[in-house]
């Protein structure tokens, strides 16, 4: 329920899908309500903010700095797990070959590491997130790239059930049944870790943060207007998500802080 719940409330709540309807609403109720013009001119220069302000970069900041990179030289972990979200499973059904999406560097640096570490299990989380035909898996095109990128199917476990990240972190915990001590990496995008480490920990579980993704530069650049108006639109509504996540999150009590820190 929480899950159809979210996917259908957010196809209306996200920003630019709010700001679309509203400019739509005002231009149509613009003749014959004198507050329409008001809300169409609202909803534009909600759009501009988006498009054209170093809002969204702000926004992604204090998530993407919140854990920091994990030192390459460490220990030999028991296992790395893997968030799903970087792989676009109904169009690799379609075309029959891999399909990623920005998100990449999820997959590819959890290859790496599992060619660093062959002892290390590489457990990849991650079933359907579409709403009404979630026959495609994300695990099956996950199995498909790390093949192809050499890490053999022994060392390779699959989770292929969960929808979102509270269940990415309920059915990774009951299938590798972590023991106290062992160490465990936790790679995802770097702006979703802390409500990534947060669910984890309310479970009872304390992985070691390996964020990767990164969508700011984390220097002034990121405070200067932003030179692709439809990448900083795409950051805001990622910013966006995250941040209602965070408290949603902490308000239904699957995480213990609302903003999960080292």
């Amino acid at each position: 329920m929480f899950f159809n719940v979210s996917k259908i409330v957010w196809l209306f709540a996200s920003p630019l899908h709010f700001l679309l309807i509203c400019l739509i609403v005002g231009l149509l109720l613009a003749p014959r309500w004198r507050y329409g013009r008001t809300l169409a001119l609202a909803a534009t220069a909600g759009l501009a903010l988006m498009a054209f302000s170093p809002v969204s970069a702000m926004l992604l900041r204090p998530l993407e700095d919140r854990f920091p990179r994990r030192a390459e030289a460490m220990p030999p972990p028991k296992g790395i797990i893997v968030l799903g979200g970087a792989l676009d499973e109904r169009i690799a059904a379609a075309r029959g070959q891999v399909a990623t999406n920005e998100a990449a560097e999820r997959m590819t640096a959890a290859a790496a590491l599992a060619r660093l570490y062959p002892q290390a299990k590489l457990v990849f989380s991650g079933g359907s997130g579409a709403l009404v035909d979630d026959s495609a898996k994300e695990a099956d095109v996950a199995r498909q790239l790390w093949r192809e990128l050499g890490v053999p199917d022994s060392q390779m476990v699959f989770e292929d059930r969960s929808r979102n990240t509270f269940e990415n972190a309920v059915y990774t915990k009951a299938l590798v049944k972590p023991r106290k001590g062992e160490d465990w990496l936790l790679i995802t995008s770097a702006y979703h870790m802390p409500r990534a480490m947060g669910i984890f920990r309310a479970l009872g579980m304390e992985p070691t943060a390996f964020p990767v993704d990164y969508r700011t530069y984390g220097d002034s650049t990121d405070f200067r207007p932003p030179s692709d108006g439809t990448l900083a639109i795409r950051n805001f509504e990622t910013a966006a998500r995250e941040w209602v996540g965070l408290l949603v999150y902490r308000l239904t009590g699957k995480t213990d802080s609302l903003l999960p820190a080292p």
